[in-house]
């Protein structure tokens, strides 16, 4: 968390202030005057932005918003907390104190990187482990516990993935356990999944095992 650059959109004198002061010494911050190159650092980096909210720049904030960029918004006490949108977006009214100011960028680090960590690509869909939801496009459906495992254990290898080591790593099952388990639970997400998302070769199988 030390040394992380944090993009401030449009207040060059709030910038020249905490550079002056030396205060919040741990993060850096730079200001950009550019929307488009703001959210495009943000993104690259996996930053949080500080937003001056006023009457002026609602289509900007709108379009950070949009970008699911996390964002510290700074605003006149008079703009409610129902008026800000987003997962990702804590308030600060001014006037305010550094210390609480830090406290609100740790803690939204903290947060974005639970949110960054509780999602796993795979092969064109989305694993939300947080959820327990499957995603792709608009769609998303929703699964037990034991088939987010079961995906996230496809996510974790390379190879196909043999009947027994399922059995082990999903169900804690021995190898040498009589049951069908693992097809059973198969059959049911493959049929989930054509329903949802109209997709018949999600999960495959050869003599090595499941693959996706």
């Amino acid at each position: 968390m030390d040394n992380l650059t944090i993009p401030i959109f449009r207040n060059q004198i709030f910038l020249e202030i905490i550079n002056e002061l030396k205060i919040l010494s741990k993060f850096k911050f730079s200001n950009f005057e550019n929307l488009d190159l703001c959210i495009n650092q943000a993104k690259k980096h996996n930053q949080l932005v500080v937003f001056f909210k006023d009457k002026t720049n609602h289509q900007e904030y709108m379009e950070l918003i949009k970008n699911n960029v996390p964002m510290i918004v700074v605003c006149n006490p008079k703009v409610s907390k129902e008026n800000l949108s987003g997962e990702l977006v804590a308030q600060v009214s001014m006037p305010f104190k550094i210390l609480d100011f830090e406290k609100k960028i740790v803690s939204l680090i903290a947060k974005n990187e639970f949110k960054k960590n509780s999602f796993i690509d795979l092969n064109g869909y989305t694993i939300d482990k947080n959820e327990r939801k499957l995603k792709k496009n608009d769609l998303e459906l929703q699964l037990s516990e034991k088939e987010i495992n079961f995906l996230i254990l496809f996510s974790e290898e390379k190879e196909p993935i043999s009947r027994n080591t399922v059995l082990k790593k999903v169900w804690n099952y021995s190898s040498e356990s009589d049951t069908h388990t693992v097809e059973t639970h198969i059959h049911r997400l493959r049929k989930k999944i054509l329903e949802k998302f109209n997709d018949n070769n999600f999960i495959k199988n050869n003599n090595r095992g499941y693959y996706i």
